[in-house]
């Protein structure tokens, strides 16, 4: 039980540090995104103002904002009262020093109808963005990213010329293929990273799951040395109390009806704690894995034949139908396979009114046998379905309300099952019935079954 719990814990602990890595990758990965656009958007614009300084032109508010932006951060603050000449070499020197970014940068000299007014470097994207331009007449600017025909993104800057320039509308655009190739070194890295430590974080994650469990493993070994103890201590004063009841009964006259009435219900109350004591102890064992399976070929017929006999008086006396037929050969434990049938049919025969029917059936089909106990008793309402197989759960009026049992059965019938390598099922339907099925291996027709013993 704790090693599929350390596992699922593992699990989790290893996916949201893996979750937290990624988080941060992509922080990272969004962050110099931001830097790239933004250091490239005042590359655009102080090129652009060059070019409307060169024609001789006033700068719009935005440019003259990102001219005096790009020159604090590449060249330093300007003079505090600059003459031409000074504010030239200020200039120079931003172009100078940065002159491999801004050589980054093509101009595109355009008429009001998108086309090129001068013949641009080869190299260059040469082919105005259209959709640009006539934003840029609409607007006065326009700053996008386009992707071109080879898959190469451009950031694209737009802005409209006054009319008295020679060319109407101004594109400046740079390719951003430098920047998506450092973009995917950064998630190329990361994902090696992530894989190179995922081995890593993997061993920790399991040490800390283990750690974490510790004290609830101990916890738990301590409850199950508990109930061990208590079932054991609690067997010989029940048995004692049991006799008693039976000599005190035994002694006294058939006209006594009374104090007979109440020795009755001391001896089935003793019978109903021995039953839970024993109920314990079976599931103690179990979960301190200290049961053994004697696993062997199972004879499906002569099992079902043998329990429909044991169960048939029961069955008469409530004047409930039991039925019982199958073929084949399972892989499993008889004494423990009849143990779970007997459960199952107990609560088949508590549930069911008189005149209703229980029939068993089994089959073995592409290696694998299934046992199925179906009755048309109250059934189990959905909502307490998905519990039946919680340890002491009693839920529901149309079941268990006649106050016997202990909510124990088929908590022990799935771990029995489950420890000869099964599964075990149930549906139900209200009014209309329940139906259990208990699967397991296989044996096929070639098996030897010497191994097999009297149902």
């Amino acid at each position: 039980m704790f090693s599929g719990l350390r596992i699922r814990l593992t699990l989790l602990y290893l996916l949201a540090t893996l979750a937290l890595i990624g988080l941060n990758g992509a922080g990272a990965y969004w962050l110099l995104d931001a830097y790239f656009q933004r250091t490239t958007d005042l590359a655009l614009a102080f090129r652009m103002a060059q070019e409307f300084r060169g024609a001789g032109l006033a700068l719009p508010g935005p440019l003259a904002a990102a001219n005096t932006a790009w020159l604090r951060s590449h060249a330093g603050p300007p003079p505090t009262q600059p003459s031409h000449e000074e504010d030239e070499d200020h200039h120079q020197a931003a172009d100078t020093r940065y002159d491999g970014d801004l050589a980054a940068i093509y101009v595109l000299p355009l008429n009001r109808r998108g086309q090129l007014l001068a013949s641009v470097d080869a190299a260059k994207p040469a082919v105005p963005d259209q959709a640009a331009v006539a934003a840029a007449l609409a607007a006065g600017q326009d700053s996008r990213t386009i992707t071109l025909a080879s898959g190469a993104r451009v950031r694209l800057l737009t802005y409209r010329v006054d009319d008295a320039a020679p060319a109407s509308v101004l594109q400046l655009g740079r390719s951003l293929s430098d920047q998506d190739r450092v973009l995917r070194q950064l998630v190329l890295g990361l994902l090696i990273l992530g894989a190179s430590s995922a081995v890593l974080l993997a061993a920790v994650c399991w040490w800390l799951a283990g750690r974490t469990l510790r004290p609830t493993q101990a916890a738990w070994a301590r409850q199950q040395q508990f109930v061990a103890n208590a079932s054991h201590e609690l067997r010989a004063p029940l048995t004692l109390l049991r006799a008693s009841a039976e000599v005190a009964l035994r002694s006294l006259p058939a006209a006594d009806t009374d104090r007979r009435e109440l020795l009755n219900d001391v001896l089935h109350e003793s019978d109903h704690m021995n039953q839970l004591v024993d109920d314990l102890l079976l599931l103690s064992r179990l979960d301190a894995g200290q049961l053994t399976f004697e696993h062997g070929p199972v004879d499906i017929a002569t099992l079902i034949d043998g329990v429909r006999r044991q169960v048939g008086r029961v069955a008469d006396e409530r004047k409930v139908r039991l039925e019982g037929q199958g073929s084949g050969m399972a892989q499993a434990d008889q004494m423990r396979l009849r143990q779970v049938l007997l459960i199952v049919l107990d609560n088949a025969l508590r549930h069911t009114p008189p005149g209703g029917s229980i029939s068993i059936s089994g089959r073995v089909s592409n290696a694998t046998a299934e046992l199925r106990v179906s009755d048309t008793g109250s059934g189990i309402a959905p909502e307490h379905l998905p519990h039946v197989f919680e340890r002491f759960y009693r839920g529901g009026a149309a079941r268990g309300s006649d106050g016997h049992g202990n909510g124990l059965g088929l908590s022990i019938a799935r771990a029995l099952v489950e420890g000869q390598h099964g599964h075990i099922a149930i549906e139900s339907q209200l009014a209309r019935g329940t139906s259990v099925t208990i699967t397991l291996p296989g044996v096929s027709a070639a098996h030897p079954v010497g191994a097999q013993a009297d149902a």
